[in-house]
């Protein structure tokens, strides 16, 4: 025979027409794994930023930082969806005449839910501003990366210092803007190129020629690298966004039987007149 689960005080009733889904525990649970995980993100950019140093002999580097920061973030979701999923199993209703393996089921649900919405919270209010610190990063790296090629096309053995060209190097800064986009460079744009440093810098026109292609296949090398930098995080972002799922079905589950123990234990205790 099933097991089931008996409504307290023995009084055996049909059970409810409505939804399964605790949805005030479900939402209570997710605004808790949200703040959470805000809270800890904002402390790790602290502490990465407090150890991280511009420079290579003192305190970590970025590049060390990274697996540092990706444990982080796992960590993080985690723990804060692990206590939105608590959160959402004990604060449920409590289901009458319902099997168990249903009970176990629905307590799942309701963790995998709170760690669904707790994302879209996340998402919802904090994309405008990420979006828009990470679009203002993004300008200011492709504009010093564009910057710096450029200055590298123009380096000649005896810089002028008081030359101003702004305007020269403008023009040739779209230019090199307009190769990276492609594939390949047109042979019109290099020719332009290579004539452009060879004018600026003195150097021979095969030599120009060769300090364009150079500097193109160091800027592609640079984006590529940044590109698979992106994918990788990526990758690790939806490891970390699974483990926080898993770890949030698994605790509703834990606060789902913790609840109904204590509702069993509740009814079991003999109350003085």
């Amino acid at each position: 025979m099933a097991d089931l689960v008996m409504p307290v005080g023995g009084s055996e009733r049909v059970e409810a027409s409505g939804s399964g889904v605790s949805w005030a525990a479900v939402v209570g649970g997710a605004f808790v794994a949200a703040a959470l995980s805000f809270s800890l993100m904002a402390l790790g950019a602290g502490m990465g930023l407090s150890s991280v140093s511009p420079w290579p002999t003192a305190g970590a580097t970025a590049s060390r930082g990274a697996p540092a920061a990706l444990v982080w973030i796992i960590l993080v979701q985690a723990a804060s969806c692990a206590l939105g999923g608590y959160l959402a199993g004990r604060l449920r209703t409590r289901w009458v005449t319902v099997h168990t393996h249903e009970v176990y089921f629905r307590d799942t649900a309701h963790g995998l839910l709170a760690w669904a919405v707790g994302l879209v919270i996340s998402v919802f209010f904090l994309s405008s501003v990420g979006l828009s610190i990470a679009k203002d990063a993004t300008s200011a790296v492709a504009e010093g990366r564009n910057d710096y090629y450029t200055d590298a096309l123009f380096r000649t053995n005896h810089p002028n210092v008081e030359g101003n060209d702004a305007a020269f190097r403008a023009e040739a800064r779209e230019v090199l803007a307009r190769a990276l986009r492609s594939q390949e460079i047109a042979q019109k744009d290099s020719g332009y190129l290579a004539d452009m440093v060879a004018a600026r810098s003195g150097l021979t026109p095969t030599e120009a020629e060769a300090r364009v292609s150079s500097t193109l296949a160091l800027a592609r090398q640079d984006l590529d690298s940044a590109r698979r930098a992106v994918a990788h995080s990526l990758y690790w972002l939806f490891a970390a966004l699974l483990i926080g799922a898993f770890c949030g079905s698994v605790a509703a589950t834990v606060g789902g039987k913790q609840r109904d123990r204590a509702m069993i234990l509740d009814a079991a205790i003999p109350r003085r007149a």
